[in-house]
């Protein structure tokens, strides 16, 4: 079975089964407040999960676009990626335990799906503890369907719960599906919970029945959800019976690019194997986060810090095989062919995706030059009887001047010198600390958040971009946004620095359509009719059939899934703290309600 197959059949199965199939939302979050990247298919959908009427209905089903960057170094084996295909359907106060649980036995074991033998199959449940019972229901499902007891194993709250996302709020058991892979036990107590590799995780079906409260009670919900995931490159690898994802149908083209690039052959060795495999990966990864909405160029803050750093290791490790300078473009041109039917905006942004990394490219070249200038001052201040470059120095060259530890090693290696790997380590991930704390301030907040501050602020974002498209023109179109409880933050296209003028004028048009205090009107409609009503559809792609049309006034019409105000009234005072670049050809403002 092929990967598209594998794609189309998902979402035809829960389509039977009454499910709206809604489009993958961008790996961009909106808001969200844990995560720089969208890293599960529930992410977008916290809002319904928490109670929110979704315009498609109660039962949905996607193929959602994930990004995980926590173990970027560890891509280059034969499991770990950057980007990542989540199948999932949803049940938002609508069915439970019963119809999940068949119907995952239903789509794994027939024929007319993936026809997977049920003796291979094996699935683990809710152990219970003081918080919550022994899934006992669970368990009972899987036995009417078949499935012996000794298949079927009870595992704590660290292997089968879901959740709280945050400190508090939805959470509950789940029951995992694993394939078995064939190899031997590694003992006794062999089990899905052991990293041996005998089982391997196919599907997850979340059952969110409790609330956790900020005293740390787990509290019956009125809404009961069932929130599911099946990795779609992990699950084809199983399929097509290999053990990396990266001898799948996913990586073929990618990696047989690389190989006509580089004129050297995939799986020759263990090292350019490695480098084939990061290469690819990374690509991919960059390539759909530039494609996403183009609201994300590399920089050194955020997303764009992650995306400089995937393209610049996929440069660093194509140069060891021997890649041409340049050819970054070319590689995601392939990306962009295998998924544009997929994803169209892919095609769509095809010049931008091109573009952004034949400059980073540029820009990396230059960052290694400097480095070899820093390198060799760095070495002579050290003199001739030191012969360690120490861990903070070694991580001042990759974090200052973007030079990295790899390159620092081999030239210190010919020059006599050996590099002090622990201490970088050490440096490297005092800064990750430093960055995540920044990061999780920053984000705090957003449509996970539904606290009347972030509802307004979320509100003030839609009547500043209707007064930024009536001062600069109908050109500009939102580039992203981010909302904490005490300010929020808006990009948009547009060429240049805004004018002191036309700031006023811009803080005057949202605060005159404050003082109106006109109801804030929710319509529900097809996306279509509400393009056709004058709706501004930020990232149409995104929508499903059924979108929420939010009208303030004469003023402001826009399609949206955030929370927001009553009134406008009830914003207070809106004051423009700032105006800047945000990346080439994109400015950014930060705002307050006063």
């Amino acid at each position: 079975m092929k990967a598209n197959e594998l794609r189309e059949k998902f979402l035809s199965f829960f389509k039977e089964k009454g499910h709206a199939v809604i489009p993958s939302a961008s790996v961009i979050p909106e808001n969200d407040p844990t995560v720089l990247f969208t890293t599960a298919g529930m992410h977008p959908l916290v809002p319904y999960l928490l109670g929110a009427k979704h315009p498609e209905g109660n039962r949905l089903t996607n193929v959602q676009k994930c990004i995980r960057t926590g173990d970027i170094d560890e891509v280059g084996d034969a499991t770990h990626c950057t980007f990542f295909e989540m199948l999932g359907n949803w049940s938002l106060g609508d069915y439970f335990k019963k119809e999940a649980i068949e119907w995952s036995w239903e789509f794994l074991t027939s024929e007319k799906w993936l026809g997977i033998p049920k003796e291979k199959l094996y699935f683990t449940v809710f152990a219970g503890d003081e918080d919550a019972p022994r899934d006992m229901e669970s368990y009972n499902y899987w036995r009417s369907l078949g499935v012996p007891d000794d298949h079927i194993f009870f595992l704590p709250k660290e292997n089968n719960w879901w959740g709280p996302a945050g400190i508090t709020g939805p959470c509950g058991p789940d029951t995992e599906m694993f394939i078995d892979t064939g190899k031997e036990k590694c003992g006794p107590d062999c089990s899905p919970a052991c990293n041996c590799g005998k089982y391997v995780e196919i599907w997850n079906d979340v059952f969110m029945e409790y609330n956790k409260t900020a005293d740390g009670k787990f509290e019956p919900l009125s809404q009961k959800n069932v929130d599911t995931g099946m990795g779609l490159d992990r699950t084809i690898a199983i399929l097509q019976g290999v053990e990396s994802v990266y001898d799948t149908d996913i990586y073929k083209d990618i990696i047989d690019k690389i190989g006509q690039l580089s004129e050297k052959k995939y799986g020759q060795d263990e090292e350019t194997t490695r480098a084939f495999r990061i290469v690819a990966d990374h690509i991919r990864t960059s390539t759909f986060i530039l494609g996403d909405q183009k609201a994300v160029t590399p920089s050194n803050v955020d997303q764009g810090y992650v995306l400089r750093r995937l393209i610049r290791r996929a440069i660093r490790f194509g140069l060891q095989i021997g890649i041409p300078e340049g050819s970054t473009p070319e590689i995601a041109q392939v990306v962009i062919n295998q998924y544009r039917d997929v994803y169209p905006e892919l095609g769509n942004n095809e010049d931008f995706i091109k573009r952004e990394l034949a400059l980073e490219e540029e820009r990396f070249q230059r960052t290694i030059k400097q480095g070899l200038r820093e390198f060799d001052k760095l070495v002579s201040r050290l003199g001739e009887n030191v012969k360690v470059i120490d861990g903070p120095n070694a991580f001042r060259l990759y974090d200052t001047f973007g030079f990295p530890l790899e390159f620092t090693q081999e030239l210190a290696s010919e020059r006599g010198y050996t590099v002090d790997v622990e201490g970088f380590q050490e440096s490297f991930r005092r800064h990750q600390e430093i960055s995540q704390a920044g990061a999780a301030q920053r984000f705090k907040g957003g449509l996970a958040d539904h606290t009347e501050e972030t509802a307004k602020l979320h509100t003030a974002t839609h009547l500043l971009h209707a007064a930024l498209r009536k001062v600069l023109g109908d050109e500009v179109a939102q580039r992203g946004s981010n909302i904490t409880a005490e300010r929020l933050r808006f990009d948009f296209s547009f060429s240049r620095k805004m004018t002191r003028e036309e700031l006023d004028e811009v803080e005057r048009l949202v605060n005159e359509a404050i003082q109106k205090n006109v109801e804030i009107v929710c319509e529900e409609m097809p996306l279509e009719k509400a393009l056709e009503s004058g709706a501004i559809g930020l990232f149409e792609s995104k929508y499903g059939n059924m979108v929420k049309v939010y009208t303030m006034g004469e003023f402001s019409k826009e399609i949206c899934g955030g929370p927001h105000a009553s009134r406008t009234g009830e914003l207070g005072r809106f004051k423009i703290k700032k105006e800047e670049s945000s990346s080439a050809g994109v400015r950014r403002i930060k705002a307050v309600l006063e």
